[in-house]
């Protein structure tokens, strides 16, 4: 990896195990629908709901298997805590030790997905923002600069310039498009748990996989003669 090259990584999935997040989501919502519904259990029944598959309705279902009528502004206010509490997440073991290996050779900047006030406090719980520059949250931009839209990218490109540019992420339905249009080279992490972990894209795929972020030094140092 030469010094003027920038690796940009997604957040969820690549960095740390997003269902980490959702759990302690729901936990968040468990412990304000004990206090103010008195319900029990509604942390564990949307995590049965979330490993058995449910994603859309998940509050719903869960407050009506607790004998509760959901109505809008009670799904509201539980999307409302989700979103914004202070997540018990951490970097996976092997993302912390490759950000800690790289960060010496070349520039970290980040590009995350996902409603604006959840994807920032997940920053502020990984501890990134002093190694990553810039962080860029799609959420800023509006729905429709989403990946695959390359908006995110070319603020990357903006505000970080490098000779060479690197992205890191899971899922090859949206995260790779656009990097590999802009001549970036693409690295996909498999990583075991990951929601799109059994996710295929024949039509884009990544110039590189592995199954955590521990080989992502080596690829850099193969790249570093060519870029």
């Amino acid at each position: 990896m030469k010094s003027g090259s920038c690796v940009v990584f997604d957040l969820d999935d690549t960095l740390y195990l997003e269902r980490d997040y959702v759990h302690s989501g729901f936990e968040a919502a468990g412990r304000w629908t004990a206090q103010w519904i008195g319900v029990a259990d509604f942390a564990g029944r949307c995590w049965s709901g979330f490993i058995a598959g449910r994603r859309q309705t998940i509050f719903d279902s869960a407050l009506r298997e607790c004998g509760q009528q959901p109505t809008p502004e009670m799904v509201s206010a539980l999307v409302e805590i989700y979103r914004t509490h202070t997540p018990s997440i951490a970097l996976a073991p092997d993302a912390s030790e490759t950000l800690n290996a790289i960060s010496h050779a070349g520039s970290i900047a980040v590009v995350s997905d996902g409603a604006l006030a959840s994807q920032s406090r997940k920053v502020e719980a990984l501890g990134i923002g002093s190694i990553a520059a810039p962080i860029v949250l799609t959420g800023i931009f509006g729905g429709e600069f989403r990946k695959p839209h390359p908006r995110a990218f070319q603020e990357v490109e903006r505000r970080r310039p490098a000779g060479a540019y690197v992205h890191v992420a899971d899922n090859p339905l949206k995260d790779f498009a656009a990097p590999k249009r802009l001549g970036w080279v693409t690295v996909r992490v498999r990583r075991r748990g990951g929601l799109h972990c059994a996710v295929e894209n024949s039509g884009i795929a990544a110039d590189y996989e592995m199954d955590d972020c521990l080989g992502l030094p080596e690829v850099l140092a193969r790249l570093g003669e060519s870029i």
